[in-house]
């Protein structure tokens, strides 16, 4: 995320805002895992890979600017 300057309230914008746009298995566990993109606070676009963990608490993986 800082890398490429984001905040969590920009990836807290996207989740909300954007859409999921892929759905994706892990090779290793076979865990399903989500591809989200949408928009940061300020417009741009941005990509965030998700999965939902057996408690239903969302764990990001990894953002990065799309």
């Amino acid at each position: 995320m800082r890398a490429n300057g984001l905040s969590i309230f920009d990836i807290e914008h996207c989740i909300l805002n954007g859409e999921i746009v892929e759905k994706q298995r892990d090779r290793k566990t076979g865990e399903g895992k989500f591809v989200i993109q949408g928009p940061t606070i300020a417009g741009d676009s941005v990509a965030i890979v998700a999965k939902i963990e057996m408690a239903g608490d969302m764990v990001i993986i990894t953002v990065y600017a799309d």
